[in-house]
């Protein structure tokens, strides 16, 4: 039986009843926080939009005017605490902010891996000296961050990075050797955060400004898409790195990579949401007005099928961001960005929700992927020409399920930090695991509006911790050596926390509006949830047949079977409803 607990942390989703009060979504939104996001629209829509071909022909100069004029107007100093010349604003804010970017296609990338990954490192990390002399100027956007961390050798494999640091004699300087590759922003940064071994061994974090002796810079790629945005090699000389510019400790650089990543796969999700947002509403207006057959493509209900189905995803999306950086904002509430403890605060503030993370990095870059193929879809021909910007999209879209780790990795770091939390005692889970109860559905079924979608929620939450009991019956130790039942069971995750989202999200939206004004919502959460399960039950079974011997298969099924007995609903007919609502409003809506 799942439980409500009143604990939070990563991952207890998955063995906790959660309240919809804890959970953050967008109708929580502040006036000040939507205010952030309207600045930051009109700031693309009025300075970059217009600007759009000049970008994507890789202006450098332009890009960075337009990138000293978002920090004019704060857009770049919303991660950066007021001490160090930032707005010092929540994770919901910020969060706003880089949706809100998205529509700015190239230039949304070039400052969102500024204001991440490129600046970030210092905010968590650096100590008050270098807080106080990099900082305001990445703020300003008088100075260009950028993220030095993948090699030609190592990508994935982060740790196994060539590139080295060596301490002088007289102990004043690093200096630095290696290369860099696929680094965003390399063509006009003025400050890389780079990743070296100390030694050979010691796995640290540098500063290194673009000025220093030895830094130089291969071609520019030849890209699928993100034209605009500069991707170089980074080659680093006998680089005389000073010894202030240490970032973090000796040897702890993995502590800053891989936290700063989960930042970075947290922003992914943010992004892939306003760029999804885009991709629907220029296919909604294309299917209103292209006329075949004597009447609107829309009204063909196999586009209304289409537009449903990523009206609903991108809800989905929307539901689990908001949720996220309400849930990072709690784990950092605590840190004072100008004590020398700062670091360590930080650090274990981030990797509480490493799992969620993640789960917004697969799902946010496989929703944006899926709505931009429709897109295009639905654009017919057209879609197929650049004339049209959801081909952009669509191409655009690719690099986010290889970026921040590839999707295949954050799977694998999904149940592996799963696993490890539970070690570490930090999360119960085997404790639920060794005390499921398999219930008969009847016995516990819920009532009223969303009633059925809540027992689904519930119900995958038990088969999870099923599917969990049986593989590590029957692998134990060696469990994480089997990755295609890892990607199951961490596909199996996504689909729960993203389906309590929605539902948790679309029971306020109930509450608040009442059962007319939130149809449409709890349309979509019927959908999705529905569709979810499914998705629920064939991983689950999968994995089953995997881990079970054969004489005991019959009995794990027929126990899975107790909990995915349901009777069917018509989702045509949902589906129906949902895109009327799309089609009237012209796009995403809610």
């Amino acid at each position: 039986m799942v439980l409500k607990s009143e604990k939070t942390g990563g991952g207890r989703f998955l063995i906790d009843r959660i309240d919809k009060e804890t959970v953050v979504t967008p109708e929580d939104f502040t006036e000040e926080q939507l205010m952030f996001a309207e600045t930051t629209k009109s700031f693309i829509d009025k300075s970059v939009v217009p600007h759009d071909q000049q970008i994507e022909s890789l202006d450098y100069d332009l890009t960075v005017k337009l990138l000293r004029e978002a920090g004019e107007l704060g857009l770049l100093g919303a991660d950066v605490p007021e001490p160090f010349g930032g707005l010092g604003l929540d994770k919901v804010s910020a969060a706003l902010i880089t949706e809100s970017l998205a529509k700015g296609s190239s230039f949304c990338l070039s400052a969102s891996v500024h204001t991440g990954i490129g600046t970030l490192p210092i905010v968590f990390f650096g100590n008050k000296k270098q807080k106080e002399k990099y900082l305001p100027d990445l703020a300003s956007g008088q100075k260009i961050a950028a993220y030095c961390l993948t090699e030609p050798a190592s990508g994935s494999d982060a740790l196994s990075a060539r590139t080295t640091a060596r301490l002088s004699e007289d102990g004043k300087y690093y200096l630095l050797n290696g290369q860099k590759q696929f680094i965003t922003n390399a063509g006009f940064a003025d400050l890389f955060i780079v990743y070296a071994k100390i030694d050979g061994r010691n796995f640290t974090a540098f500063i290194v400004e673009r000025t220093m002796d030895g830094v130089s810079l291969g071609p520019e790629e030849k890209k699928m898409g993100i034209k605009g945005s500069s991707t170089r090699p980074v080659i680093f000389e006998d680089v005389k790195v000073p010894v202030e510019n240490l970032l973090g400790e000796v040897g702890r650089g993995h502590i800053i990579a891989f936290n700063i990543l989960n930042i970075g796969r947290f922003k992914l999700g943010m992004t892939g949401l306003g760029a999804a947002k885009e991709a629907i509403e220029l296919a909604t207006k294309f299917a209103n007005e292209r006329i075949q057959f004597g009447k609107p493509v829309s009204s063909f209900p196999l586009i209304q099928k289409k537009l449903a189905e990523m009206n609903t995803k991108i809800y989905a999306l929307e539901s689990i961001v908001y949720r996220t950086a309400g849930l990072i904002d709690e784990s950092l509430k605590g840190v004072d960005h100008t004590s020398p403890e700062a670091g360590h605060q930080s650090a274990k503030g981030i990797a509480e929700y490493a799992i969620e993370c993640s789960i917004n990095k697969v799902f946010g870059s496989e929703t944006l992927q899926a709505v931009a193929d429709e897109g295009v879809q639905i654009h017919g021909g057209y879609g197929y020409t650049q004339e049209y910007k959801i081909e952009r999209i669509y191409r655009d879209s690719r690099i986010n399920r290889i970026f921040e780790g590839t999707n295949e990795i954050n799977r694998l770091v999904i149940v592996s930090t799963l696993l490890k939390k539970d070690t570490k005692g930090e999360l119960p889970l085997f404790e639920k695991i060794k005390a499921l109860e398999i219930e008969s559905p009847e016995s516990s079924a819920p009532s009223g509006i969303l009633a059925g979608e809540a027992g689904l929620v519930s119900r995958a939450k038990r088969l999870v911790l099923l599917a969990l009991r049986e593989a590590t019956n029957r692998y134990e130790r060696k469990l994480l050596q089997n990755q295609q039942v890892i990607g199951n069971l961490s596909d199996i995750i996504i689909q729960i926390f993203t389906m309590e989202s929605v539902l948790l999200r679309s029971m306020k939206r109930l509450e608040k509006l009442g059962s007319e004004k939130a149809d449409n919502s709890l349309d979509m959460a019927q959908l999705f949830i529905q569709k979810g399960f499914e998705k629920v039950e064939s991983l689950t079974k999968e994995v089953l047949v995997d881990v079970t011997e054969d004489d005991a298969l019959k009995n794990t099924l027929a126990v899975a079977g107790k909990l995915t007995k349901r009777v069917p609903v018509n989702l045509m007919q949902v589906k129906t409803k949902i895109a009327s609502h799309v089609i009237r409003t012209g796009g995403y809506t809610v």
